[in-house]
């Protein structure tokens, strides 16, 4: 495994992370009571949305 292959699976792993974050941070602010504008799923969406921008670049420049 070359260098660059090597940093793709990092940065998959760790988008995958990221998004797996968001997910649990928009489960636990619902499970908890908080609406659609709280502050944990307003930032678990962006969790999401990073990771998956993360995973959409690192694929499209293979």
């Amino acid at each position: 495994m070359g260098g660059r292959e090597a940093h793709s699976l990092i940065t998959t792993v760790f988008s995958a992370l990221l998004i797996a974050i968001g997910v649990t941070m928009v489960v636990r602010t619902i499970a908890a009571g908080g609406g659609v504008l709280a502050v944990g799923v307003l930032l678990g969406v962006l969790f999401v949305a990073a990771g998956a921008g993360r995973i959409w670049v690192t694929r499209r420049t293979r």
